[in-house]
């Protein structure tokens, strides 16, 4: 069987190192490749997929754009806007995300469970893309979430969850809040780090190549805690390759294993 990554540009992504390792602890002789797709050539790709298919994810810019071409969506991925998973089986796409229960279970996972999301008087989110309509439902317990965007008139809260919205200018402002999750892709977030506060709190930059990103590194330098893409990477492909594979093994299994490969190839890069 096969499956694959499809996004522009894609070359970098980690998700076929992740995948791959988990066919191996699955003893599945399945393939999983990285292929380049943009939004003009998406329902062709898809239009051309065989029976040996079984699955794909998805990242920038096809996350919202795939939602017209698929036969059935999961409510949470209608609710997002965003699907980063399709499952093809029996001739019919069917999309989910695994983006919001992986960040929230990464951010379990470092302790902030969503009994711990409650107890927090503000989080905030950077960005105003899918990953940030993501990031804001994983965040649904906290008393106030705040989308920090260049743009913060265009973000479209999901499921209609109540955020408070405001531009680069409250940045420094709004970076002071115990949570910060980082959507702003690579390179994008540079900018940031003049902003971080003298006692920052818990960053979550959902980039991982390159690592550390500026934003990280400053934050780490003044104190802070810092959780890293490869966090949200592992938990959501875990659920990825259960989806797909149909598998009943345990996520933490899985994670545990991906985790390690991941971490071994961003090492030679």
């Amino acid at each position: 069987m096969r499956a694959a990554v499809l996004g522009s540009p894609v070359t970098h992504s980690l998700s076929p190192v992740l995948h791959r390792a988990a066919y191996r602890l699955l003893g599945l002789d399945w393939t999983y490749d990285a292929v380049e797709v943009d939004e003009t050539t998406l329902a062709a790709f898809l239009a051309g997929l065989g029976p040996e298919w079984a699955g794909l994810s998805l990242t920038m810019p096809l996350k919202a754009a795939v939602l017209p071409l698929l036969d059935e969506v999961e409510p949470l991925g209608a609710a997002v806007g965003a699907v980063n998973t399709v499952v093809l089986r029996d001739g019919r796409r069917l999309g989910s995300n695994t983006d919001v229960p992986g960040l929230a279970a990464a951010l379990s996972e470092h302790g902030l469970d969503a009994a711990g999301l409650g107890l927090l008087d503000r989080v905030v989110v950077l960005g105003s893309g899918a990953t940030a309509r993501s990031a804001v439902a994983a965040l649904a317990g906290a008393r106030e979430i705040v989308v920090v965007a260049r743009r913060p008139d265009a973000f479209a809260a999901p499921g209609g969850a109540s955020v408070r919205l405001a531009g680069w200018d409250r940045l420094a402002a709004e970076m002071s809040a115990p949570l910060v999750v980082s959507t702003v892709p690579t390179g994008g977030s540079d900018a940031l780090a003049a902003a971080v506060p003298d006692a920052p709190g818990l960053l979550f930059d959902v980039v991982y190549d390159p690592w550390p990103t500026a934003l990280a590194r400053r934050w780490q330098d003044r104190g802070g805690d810092v959780l890293g893409g490869l966090d949200l990477l592992v938990h959501q492909a875990a659920l990825q390759v259960l989806a797909m594979t149909g598998s009943t093994a345990a996520t933490a299994d899985l994670v545990r294993v991906m985790r390690t490969a991941g971490r071994a190839e961003l090492a030679t890069r």
